[in-house]
């Protein structure tokens, strides 16, 4: 702000210049697009592609691009992904999550560690990949370990010592939900579990995933919402972060 002040007095740059600098977020009439995210939480603003029209989404994604900041879309079906992407060709696109994003130059950003994503079956896919990209496009390193769910379990176990040495688990379960239970009572780092729809009428679509969840009674599990692998994602990386900073000091 004072560099942009000391410009403004110089006269290399002007008020209205000066203003669009300063500018926390931008007006694009339908939506305002928080450009200051990255400042104050270390990543920018992600798109909830749902309930947003292709029109809309071009005009957001353009938006943030023009600030030189990361593209993350969540919840784009493959029809409307399609008609983004002729508009935006340097951007990817993955049909199982459902996400459109920027590739990343660097991959991992994070030198340290990484994060296990711990998926319960193969129904819970789409999920658990919305939080494994979902952490990569934020430059993490993930390791997948999935369809180990309860119902054989000596699945789990045959990748448990690898699991233990993540800094953070991402487990994704639905039908009884126990799995996050399970991975919480043998590993030593916080886990975060996501309850997804999947199941027969008794799960009441995911209802009873997320009970038995925050039910749970092992140690050091967060709970996100019922299909949320972006949320789960996001609060492990934000933990991974924390990693980093620890071992670097």
């Amino acid at each position: 702000m004072e560099d942009i002040l000391k410009q403004v007095q110089q006269g290399v740059l002007s008020v209205e210049e000066a203003k669009a600098k300063l500018a926390t977020y931008e007006n694009l009439g339908f939506a305002k697009v928080d450009h200051h995210r990255e400042k104050r939480q270390g990543f920018p603003e992600t798109i909830y592609g749902e309930g947003k029209s292709v029109e809309q989404i071009i005009a957001i994604i353009t938006a943030i691009k023009a600030k030189g900041n990361a593209v993350l879309v969540t919840r784009m079906p493959k029809g409307k992904a399609t008609e983004v992407l002729e508009q935006h060709t340097d951007l990817l696109y993955d049909e199982q999550s459902q996400i459109i994003y920027s590739e990343r130059k660097i991959k991992p950003e994070f030198k340290m560690g990484y994060i296990a994503v711990v998926c319960a079956g193969t129904s819970d896919l789409p999920v658990a990949e919305e939080a494994a990209i979902t952490a990569e496009a934020f430059g993490c390193e993930v390791r997948r370990f999935y369809d180990v769910g309860v119902a054989g379990i000596h699945r789990l176990f045959d990748n448990i010592e690898e699991i233990q040495q993540a800094t953070v688990s991402i487990v994704v379960a639905g039908m009884d939900g126990a799995l996050p239970s399970v991975v919480g009572g043998l590993v030593s780092h916080p886990v975060i579990a996501v309850p997804t729809s999947v199941g027969y009428g008794a799960s009441f679509n995911g209802m009873a995933a997320l009970l038995t969840m925050l039910n749970s009674c092992a140690s050091g599990i967060s709970v996100v919402n019922i299909d949320n692998g972006f949320g789960g994602a996001f609060s492990a990386v934000l933990i991974h972060r924390l990693a980093q900073q620890k071992e670097e000091g």
